[in-house]
C-alpha cells in the first residue's frame, strides 16, 4: 500500500468487533445510511505532474586560457563532433564526444584513458596511421598535425589543455556567456549547452518515487492539447537548495522522450502536464475508499448489504487510486451492496 493509500485508510470509520457469537448481523432499522456497488474494472494508479519541454539539462563550458574571444557558435545552433564551439585568440576550441573531461595536454610519451578517447575521436574523423589504444605515440603525434593544420592551429603535435571539450554527443548552444571580442581569463563562463533533442523534465516529491520507473510509459498534454506518448528515460536524486523562505529539498528529476520526436515539433520551451501511471490492476473487484471499516482484530472489513440484513466481511486490500480500493473477501461479488459509513 502507498503512503497516500495508508493516509486514506487511516481516515476509514471506527474499529468495529468482528466474530464471536453474534455474526455481525442487523435489521433494515439499522442499514448503513448509503451504499456502494462493488464493482469490476481496471484500476490504475496515476498522476499528472508540471513539467518542461525543453532540451534537457544545460552545462557550462569554462575557459581554459586567457585570451579574446573571436568567434562564437550562435545560441540555438547545434555542434557536432570536429566542429567549433567558440575561438581565443582565434584559435578554435573544438568539440569531441567522451565522457571524461579534457584535465591536461597530451603530447608524445603520454597514456591513459584520455588518450585513447583522444585517439576515438581522431579516428572517427577520418585521420589514421597510429593505433587507437591508450598510448599518445610519434604516430598519433603526426596525426594531430594533420588535424591542426586542417583547423588552422599551430601543428604542435600536442592537444593543449583549452583546445578540445568533451560531451557525451552532439550539443545545442542554449546560451552564450561571453561576447566576441570579449576578454577571459582561465575558469570564466563562455557558454552552456544541452542536447539535441527535445525532452520533458519533470520534478516529482520523494513520496512519488513510485512513478519514476525507468522505462515506464507516461502521456504527455502539450499546450496546444494534443497528447504524445512518452517513456522516462532517466531518474536523477537532486537537492533543490530553496531559498529564504523554504530549506533544501530533496526532488526526483525526471527526464521524459517522447515515442516520435515530431510530436513535440513546433515547441522550443513549454509547459506541460505529464501523466504517469504507478501501476494498474485489470478485473479486479473494487469498493470506495469509504467503504472499508477498521477491524478491531486489525485490518480491513466491509459492511455486505443482503436484503434487509447486513454482515461485516473481512477484506484483503491491493491497489488504491482514483478514491477507490481493490478487496477480495468472502461473499464479494461483482454487483453486490457495502456499506457507506457516515
Amino acid at each position: 500500500m502507498t503512503t497516500a493509500a495508508l493516509a486514506v485508510a487511516a481516515g476509514v470509520a471506527a474499529a468495529v468487533g468482528f466474530g464471536g457469537d453474534d455474526p455481525g448481523t442487523a435489521t433494515a432499522s439499522n442499514l448503513p445510511p448509503a451504499n456502494a456497488q462493488v464493482t469490476r474494472q481496471t484500476l490504475i494508479d496515476s498522476e499528472t505532474a508540471d513539467g518542461e519541454l525543453g532540451y534537457g539539462e544545460t552545462r557550462t563550458v569554462a575557459a581554459r586560457k586567457a585570451g579574446t574571444i573571436t568567434s562564437m557558435a550562435a545560441a540555438g545552433s547545434q555542434v557536432t563532433r570536429g566542429k567549433p564551439l567558440y575561438s581565443i585568440d582565434n584559435a578554435k576550441v573544438v568539440l569531441l564526444y567522451g565522457g571524461l573531461p579534457a584535465y591536461r595536454t597530451l603530447r608524445s610519451g603520454d597514456s591513459g584513458d584520455d588518450v585513447e578517447q583522444f585517439e576515438k575521436n581522431l579516428s572517427a574523423l577520418g585521420y589514421d596511421g597510429f593505433t587507437v589504444d591508450d598510448e599518445y605515440t610519434s604516430a598519433t603525434a603526426d596525426a594531430v598535425e594533420e588535424w591542426q593544420e586542417d583547423l588552422g592551429l599551430d601543428e604542435t603535435g600536442r592537444v593543449e589543455l583549452g583546445q578540445v571539450v568533451y560531451a557525451t554527443g552532439g550539443v545545442r548552444v542554449d546560451s552564450t556567456e561571453a561576447e566576441v571580442g570579449s576578454a577571459v581569463q582561465p575558469g570564466g563562463s563562455v557558454l552552456s549547452y544541452s542536447g539535441t533533442s527535445r525532452v520533458v523534465t519533470v520534478s516529482l516529491d520523494v513520496d512519488d518515487q513510485r512513478l519514476a520507473k525507468r522505462g515506464a510509459k507516461v502521456t504527455v498534454t502539450l499546450p496546444d492539447g494534443k497528447e504524445a506518448a512518452g517513456t522516462i528515460a532517466a531518474t536523477e536524486t537532486i537537492i533543490d537548495t530553496g531559498n529564504e523562505q523554504s530549506g533544501p529539498e530533496t526532488k526526483i528529476e525526471v527526464t521524459v522522450t517522447a515515442a516520435d520526436p515530431k510530436a513535440l515539433a513546433g515547441f522550443d520551451s513549454a509547459s506541460v502536464d505529464v501523466a504517469f501511471t504507478a501501476s494498474q490492476r485489470e478485473n479486479v473487484l473494487t469498493v470506495p475508499v469509504a467503504a472499508l471499516l477498521a477491524l478491531a482484530e486489525g485490518g480491513y472489513g466491509v459492511e455486505l448489504v443482503e436484503g434487509d440484513a447486513t454482515r461485516i466481511v473481512a477484506v484483503q486490500t491491493g491497489l488504491f487510486a482514483s478514491g477507490r480500493v481493490e478487496v477480495t473477501g468472502d461473499g464479494l461479488v461483482e454487483g453486490a451492496t457495502v456499506g457507506m459509513p457516515k
